[in-house]
């Protein structure tokens, strides 16, 4: 992979020349489905100046039934990175580690990052955060709009859709997005597959109230051939999952409360008093990629480009880093101040990590599916084993939590280069504030502050690393990943890494 040590990153204006409406298709962006990742997508391009119309088939109104309920420290980092995370800290509830198998505990009070935890927070939420943020920043949306055809060429996409009253309407912008969810219209309209299987069927959704809950947040019970996962919402309501693989009812069959009650008490003894559902439904949990991400001018994100079992809840986390990874990009594209390659570097980079979380979330539910004797056998040891060795099983939680992931990056580059940027303290604040204006961030020693003269630079934001005693000097992406770095740069290869990454030419003051 070339990474981001491509030469071809840039940053985005804080100041950006007003654009004209709709009209302007030579630099408009179309996003395709309402769900997190599209709503932070097209919030983050319309932050960024670039006319963007969000397209949604659904009537608009955010329900408060939602499968997603968990939110990772690297997506709260992205969070921080818009001033967004202490809502949602507001909103959800923190835990520190997550029990697998029992006896296996997953510890997150330990991670490399400002956000030590777990949040427990229901997709509604996020998605109510995400669309006050889009509004804000000029999104265009349309609802009760259908997709019914696209076609593309060298300048630009053009998408058939049907309106509220069935009015056929055509639309035209420089590049589409599809975020529109596991059976995506825009994946199918370019012509993509999206190869693998169902790895459980008839698995049962209820939302509802407990006369005795477990004693944990988090909690998952298992006996034979039934399991079942609790997550306690704080709203007198609780999320259960449950499944036995002795039933493969259809889908189209509806579901009942005490058909949940049953399966709970085969997994666990009995059904805590489950009353009152607010929802009730029925699913199966596939494993599937789309082989690319790009198609010409058409993009995929989240579900449309890869879906895995829910297990580490790490569906709706990869989606929002997805959308965090190709908005400035496409930003920096549109706006002419990148070659069209630098998109490429959007499929060479997050594929791989769609391809890491469905092998991650399949072993997790495989284990959790162990019948037989050899299976839990095999799953006892593996217990035994993380548990006994620390580093394994920080691997796991760093993996899981997104902290982990890590980008390519062309050979010779600083060892630094191409991994996640750890928050820091910075003259001014800390380095995710300063990342709040959708640039790059230059980080230089304390000692170089006044020697840079970068302050004309609009594309960079510079800061002086506090605290920072060496000499290293580093380039960070609007996304918080490191682009360039070097220990003891001179004022020249200073220029020159800015001048790649930014897009810019720059002379920096002796």
């Amino acid at each position: 992979m070339n990474g981001i040590g491509t030469g071809l990153g840039i940053g985005t204006d804080p100041n950006p020349t007003p654009r004209p409406g709709a009209e302007d298709t030579t630099r408009s962006v179309i996003v395709v489905g309402c769900g997190p990742t599209g709503l932070l997508l097209a919030g983050d391009l319309a932050a960024a100046g670039v006319p963007v119309t969000l397209v949604e088939k659904r009537p608009h109104k955010i329900s408060n039934l939602s499968r997603a309920i968990v939110v990772h420290a690297r997506t709260l980092e992205l969070l921080d990175a818009r001033a967004l995370s202490e809502e949602a800290e507001s909103l959800g509830r923190r835990l520190d580690r997550m029990r697998l198998f029992t006896r296996l505990t997953v510890e997150f009070d330990t991670l490399p990052s400002r956000f030590k935890h777990l949040l427990v927070l229901p997709q509604y939420e996020m998605e109510r955060i995400l669309e006050r943020r889009a509004v804000a920043a000029g999104v265009r949306f349309r609802y009760e709009t259908e997709v019914t055809g696209l076609s593309q060429d060298e300048e630009g996409v053009t998408l058939e859709t049907r309106g509220p009253a069935g009015a056929a309407e055509t639309l035209r912008a420089a590049y589409v997005v599809g975020t529109d969810g596991m059976r995506s219209t825009v994946r199918g309209a370019v012509g993509l597959p999206f190869p693998g299987r169902s790895v459980i069927r008839s698995v049962l959704l209820a939302d509802v109230q407990l006369a005795e809950p477990p004693n944990e947040m988090l909690s998952v019970h298992a006996n034979g051939d039934a399991f079942v996962f609790f997550a306690d919402f704080g709203d007198g309501y609780h999320r259960v999952v449950a499944w036995d693989r002795r039933r493969d009812t259809p889908e189209s069959e509806p579901l009942h409360l005490e058909e949940v009650r049953e399966t709970v008490r085969r997994a666990a003894g009995h059904d805590f008093g489950m009353h009152d559902a607010r929802w009730l439904s029925r699913f199966h949990s596939d494993e599937r990629q789309a082989p690319a991400y790009r198609v010409g001018r058409v993009f995929l994100a989240g579900d449309a480009a890869h879906v895995h079992t829910p297990a580490g809840g790490q569906g709706m986390n990869l989606g929002l880093q997805d959308a965090a990874n190709l908005s400035w990009k496409l930003a920096a594209v549109v706006q002419g101040r990148a070659k069209d390659a630098l998109l490429d570097t959007y499929q060479e980079e997050r594929h791989p990590v769609g391809t890491q979380a469905m092998r991650s979330s399949g072993a997790i539910v495989r284990l959790a599916m162990a019948k037989h004797s050899w299976e839990l056998g095999m799953r006892a040891t593996l217990t035994a084993g993380l548990n006994a060795l620390s580093p394994l099983r920080r691997k796991v939680a760093l993996q899981i939590t997104g902290i982990g992931v890590d980008y390519g990056a062309p050979e010779g580059a600083h060892a630094l280069t191409g991994s996640r940027a750890a928050d820091e303290d910075l003259a001014g604040g800390r380095l995710y504030e300063a990342l709040r204006g959708g640039r790059f961030v230059l980080v230089t020693p304390e000692e170089c502050a006044d020697k840079t003269g970068l302050e004309d630079v609009l594309a960079v934001e510079r800061r002086a690393g506090r605290g920072r005693d060496g000499s290293l000097t580093v380039l960070v992406r609007p996304d918080g990943y490191v682009a360039w770095a070097a220990d003891a740069p001179s004022r020249a290869e200073v220029e020159a890494a800015v001048a790649a990454h930014v897009g810019e030419r720059v002379c920096l003051a002796p």
